[in-house]
C-alpha cells in the first residue's frame, strides 16, 4: 500500500473512531453518566444549539447536567450519519419527558447536528432543531400562543 493510501486509511479510521464513540455515547447518555462527555468532546469544544453557545467541555458538562436534572426520561435515536473529512452530519430523534412540559408526556423532536472532529474527539458541535417544537410549544399558555403564530405563518 502506498504511503498516501496508508495515511488516508489512518485518517478514515480515526474519523470512524471519534464518530463511533459519539454515536455510542449519545445513545446511552443520561444524568448518571455525563462523565462520558469527556470521552467524546475535546477540552476546547464549541457547542451551539438554538438557545446556547458554549465553549469548553467543563461548561458543556455543566450545561448537560442542568438539562438532565429535571428530565424524567431522555433518549437519542441516531437515524442517519453522513461523514467526510473529519466532519459529520448526524440526523437524530430526541424523545424526552419533563414534568412541567406537555402535561408530563413524552415530547419527540427531530434535528440534526454538524460535528467536526479533531484527533479522536469532537471539537465543534452545532445542533439544528425547532426550539418551539422542543420547548416553547409545550409550556402552558405560552405554548398555545407559539402554536397560533406557527399556524398563521404557514397559512
Amino acid at each position: 500500500m502506498s504511503e498516501v493510501l496508508k495515511i488516508q486509511a489512518q485518517e478514515h479510521s480515526q474519523t470512524e473512531s471519534w464518530l463511533e464513540s459519539f454515536v455510542e455515547v449519545y445513545q446511552q447518555l443520561s444524568i448518571n453518566n455525563l462523565n462520558l462527555l469527556e470521552k467524546i468532546y475535546h477540552q476546547d469544544v464549541v457547542f451551539i444549539d438554538p438557545l446556547h453557545h458554549i465553549q469548553g467541555v467543563d461548561k458543556l458538562t455543566q450545561y448537560f447536567s442542568g438539562l438532565y436534572t429535571n428530565l424524567l426520561y431522555c433518549q437519542f435515536e441516531i437515524e442517519e450519519v453522513i461523514e467526510q473529512n473529519q466532519q459529520a452530519a448526524i440526523y437524530w430523534k430526541m424523545s424526552y419527558q419533563h414534568p412541567k412540559l406537555n402535561k408530563g408526556k413524552v415530547i419527540t423532536v427531530q434535528g440534526h447536528s454538524h460535528l467536526k472532529g479533531q484527533g479522536d474527539k469532537v471539537i465543534y458541535h452545532r445542533d439544528y432543531l425547532d426550539a418551539g417544537a422542543m420547548l416553547y410549544e409545550h409550556v402552558p399558555v405560552f405554548g398555545a400562543i407559539v402554536r397560533w403564530f406557527k399556524t398563521r405563518a404557514i397559512g
